[in-house]
């Protein structure tokens, strides 16, 4: 199996590519691993890659002058992690990617993603969709942090990706929420006994 067919078959769901459009897509491309705990991003280096996740689980953080981490995202299997702002314009990173798992990656660069929209056209509809998503789930983020308890946001959280909530630790699922590890903590806990 060629190390690229999960990227290809998921482009796939967006747009049709002809054999000669996926060896270039391809020619483009890196396969990458990362041990748990290990950085992909940090800060004040320029965000280089996309991340298309093929195995594994990441999280997107920020620390604060305190040491505070507050987590913006996670990335699991068939989702994308990059710092955007970074990557886009090609100007330093101020987050963190953190492998919360071993994962494996693939990776397309600066540079080649400008390669594909004027070689292969239709990658900037598929750039474009993945990108009004990514839009999307951050407008909903935003509109439940301010309007929901934490208990709702723990719940919406769980219901909404079980598969992310049962693989990540509790302190950067609390830092995902906007609360203590202890606040969490109380909120399972009676969530448990109800």
């Amino acid at each position: 199996m060629n190390e690229f067919s999960p990227l290809l078959q998921y482009v796939n769901r967006h747009i049709q590519l002809n054999e000669q459009e996926e060896e270039y897509f391809c020619s483009l491309l890196r396969y990458t691993r990362l041990r748990k705990k290990q950085y992909l991003i940090q800060p004040d280096y320029v965000c280089k890659y996309k991340s298309y996740v093929v195995k594994g689980c990441l999280r997107a953080f920020i620390t604060d002058d305190k040491g505070e981490d507050y987590t913006l995202q996670f990335a699991v299997e068939d989702w994308w992690i990059a710092d955007f702002g970074s990557f886009i314009n090609q100007v330093p990173a101020t987050m963190i990617v953190e492998a919360i798992e071993d994962s494996e990656l693939i990776q397309i660069d600066y540079n080649a993603v400008q390669l594909l929209y004027s070689q292969v056209p239709k990658f900037e509809r598929f750039f474009r969709v993945i990108t009004e998503r990514s839009y999307v789930f951050l407008q909903k983020r935003i509109i439940s942090n301010i309007s929901m308890t934490a208990e709702e946001k723990y719940r919406d959280f769980i219901t909404r990706y079980p598969n992310i909530a049962a693989r990540v630790p509790q302190y950067t699922m609390a830092s995902y929420l906007g609360i203590t590890t202890e606040f969490l903590s109380k909120i399972r806990r009676r969530l448990s006994e109800s």
